[in-house]
């Protein structure tokens, strides 16, 4: 079985060869690796032009579109049996793979999610604004969806190939993890949830989701939950 893992990457100069080098370091599966740059301007695609004999493809935006518009053009590249976001910081740790995809590989689950919020995973503790913040999204979403995920928001989603490709995915931003919870929610999948360790960083050290996004957050869910 194999697992296409999808990096969307923009300004990470100073993480992306050592994210490439913590998920090439994991060995128990067959894998590609599908980095799309979003138009980065400090440098990271000199750093990316160093790393391409240790990943299986690199996509360079024209312009700044946004890590939803990444993901969708990693999908379409994609020729995994499941297909896995990873961002390009050390937020999350890829040794957690075998927890995302075995649920999925013995076939007792279509979709895992990964979460923050469960387990006894080490977790950085950061700014409690954002974490209510993403556990009001996560219950708003929960509402609309009937799910009864602990973190919505959370980067690491693992899927069988076959139903995120048939997913319309419209959205260009962070507007993707809601959008698609909302959309496999209407399918007769089983979806299962993963706690992870979770290494956050500050503004300061590159983290860019900001509130603007929590509002385009709340519009996707009610969005994509009733007219689309």
């Amino acid at each position: 079985m194999k697992i296409s893992i999808i990096v969307p990457c923009y300004n990470e100069h100073r993480t992306i060869e050592k994210i490439i080098e913590k998920v090439n370091k994991q060995k128990n599966f067959d894998k590609e690796i599908i980095v799309v740059d979003d138009y980065s301007t400090d440098g990271t695609r000199k750093k990316l032009e160093n790393i391409k004999d240790q990943v299986s493809s690199i996509s360079l935006n024209d312009k700044n579109y946004g890590k939803g518009y990444c993901i969708k053009k990693g999908i379409q590249i994609a020729s995994g049996d499941i297909i896995l976001i990873q961002d390009a910081d050390l937020e999350y740790d890829p040794y957690d793979y075998e927890k995302l995809i075995n649920p999925i590989k013995e076939n007792y689950a279509d979709v895992v999610y990964g979460s923050r919020f469960i387990g006894s995973d080490q977790k950085r503790v950061l700014f409690f604004w954002h974490s209510l913040g993403n556990k009001f999204l996560t219950i708003l979403s929960n509402m609309f969806t009937n799910l009864s995920l602990t973190d919505m928001e959370c980067c690491y989603k693992a899927f069988k190939a076959e139903i995120i490709k048939g997913v319309d995915l419209k959205e260009n931003r962070f507007g993707f993890e809601p959008e698609i919870t909302a959309k496999i929610a209407k399918k007769d999948i089983r979806v299962y949830e993963v706690g992870i360790k979770y290494f956050g960083r500050k503004y300061s050290e590159g983290k860019k989701i900001t509130w603007k996004d929590g509002f385009r957050a709340i519009y996707c869910i009610i969005y994509y939950s009733f007219f689309d």
